[in-house]
């Protein structure tokens, strides 16, 4: 079993909402009404964000993983629980998380980089500053020369790097990722994988990840969090104790084995029930 990986001070007790933390999310129920009945969806999750910190959320399809990701930014509200982000409760509040869904979402009439700048603009930044930033970062993405161009003649790799440059630039500390490789064939999630990794290592951004690829959460993430079948409900908490920078390489290295045979192993016990 994982018990030897998890965290020995449990980070989610106490009713204390630490400014240090970036998000901390406390027994979130959620149910939806269905056909006269109520469908429960999240039951009691609890979950915190480090600052710079890069956590993943694994399960079954269907158990509120993006639901959540719903509540914390704030576009449905809980029947009961709190969002904190920064040591302030956000709970039912818009505009403090920023997120990238599993499709790019890019504006098709905008080129690259006015797609790149839109969350600066619609934050009041000056087009000036935002597109001088925006050319420098392009180029650091491997997209020099195709600041100007349009989505529809990037391939899916390509604009899948402009979505999250969209989310990078953003001026929210928390960067929330629904799935975004889960449309990419497997060489090119490959090397998004590598990319991310990267990108992520130099800026250290505060990122909460949602994926059903085990071998994907254990390469990027910090921390893993397992969820049950519906209703969501939080199975275990992993930490991955594995050294930074990540290389692929890691996935041969017996404890990431190790992890990855255990926590496949809790997935398919859960998926049978």
């Amino acid at each position: 079993m994982l018990e030897s990986y998890i965290p020995k001070d449990n980070i989610l007790s106490g009713n204390v909402h630490s400014a240090s933390q970036a998000l901390k999310v406390t027994d979130i129920n959620k149910s939806f009404g269905k056909q006269g009945q109520d469908l429960s969806v999240l039951n009691g999750v609890s979950l915190t964000v480090e600052q710079g910190e890069f956590v993943s959320l694994v399960g079954p399809s269907g158990c509120g993983k993006s639901t959540l990701f719903h509540i914390i930014g704030g576009l449905v509200q809980p029947d009961s629980g709190e969002v904190w982000m920064n040591g302030r409760e956000v709970t039912g509040e818009r505009g403090h998380i920023s997120f990238m869904p599993q499709q790019p979402a890019l504006f098709p009439w905008r080129t690259i980089e006015d797609n790149v700048i839109l969350a600066q603009e619609i934050k009041g930044t000056s087009k000036k500053d935002a597109r001088k930033e925006a050319r420098e970062w392009i180029a650091k993405v491997g997209l020099s020369g195709f600041e100007q161009a349009y989505p529809h003649t990037l391939s899916g790799g390509m604009q899948q790097r402009v979505a999250f440059l969209r989310a990078l630039l953003s001026p929210e500390e928390l960067i929330c990722l629904d799935e975004p490789f889960s449309a990419l064939d497997a060489l090119t999630r490959s090397d998004m994988q590598r990319w991310l990794l990267n990108i992520w290592e130099e800026n250290q951004r505060s990122v909460l990840f949602i994926t059903h690829n085990i071998e994907e959460a254990l390469l990027l993430s910090d921390r893993i969090y397992v969820f049950s079948n519906r209703p969501g409900s939080v199975l275990q908490v992993v930490d991955v104790p594995l050294p930074r920078p990540r290389r692929e390489e890691l996935t041969d290295d017996p404890t990431f084995l190790k992890l990855k045979r255990e926590l496949s192993q809790l997935m398919k016990e859960e998926q049978k029930k």
